[in-house]
């Protein structure tokens, strides 16, 4: 997978985050979300602060595809938040995710992070274990902004 930086609102950027935000809140409401949940999820979301200085939006492509996508943003001098990080699910299991979560962090840490935090839901299972699996560990809640948060991760990167 080949993964960079890109303008949250580009054309592939945009199509992955309406997956991403079609995939959660459809696991959440147990139903597939429509074109208008989907539209009203996505405004007014914050995704502006994942582009410099306060941040970054990557994507990931396979052969050419828009493939994966992730966000990080800075919350203060030492830590970056990790956003909206999906892989769509023909590419699951190809170790895309894993790839996705080092240029993830290196982006952190490009833009001065010192630790990493994220929150996810408690049926994400998958991203949970991803996680997991990556040296992130549950921490104590550290932000009240997302409503459907359920767990809370961190990690001290590498060398740090």
């Amino acid at each position: 997978m080949d993964i960079r930086a890109e303008p949250y609102d580009s054309r592939d950027a945009t199509a992955l985050r309406r997956d991403y935000y079609g995939e959660v809140a459809g696991r959440y409401w147990g139903r597939a979300a429509t074109e208008t949940e989907i539209d009203e999820g996505l405004t007014d979301d914050g995704v502006e602060e994942l582009a410099p200085p306060t941040g970054r939006f990557l994507v990931g492509r396979c052969d050419g595809s828009p493939a994966a996508c992730g966000g990080v943003r800075l919350l203060d001098s030492e830590r970056a938040e990790l956003t909206r990080v999906f892989v769509r699910p023909a590419l699951r299991g190809t170790g895309g995710a894993g790839r996705l979560l080092d240029a993830l962090e290196a982006a952190a840490a490009e833009l001065g992070a010192r630790r990493l935090v994220l929150n996810t839901r408690l049926d994400l299972v998958e991203a949970r274990a991803l996680y997991a699996r990556h040296g992130y560990r549950e921490i104590p809640r550290y932000t009240d902004e997302d409503p459907y948060a359920e767990v809370w991760y961190g990690k001290e990167p590498a060398g740090r």
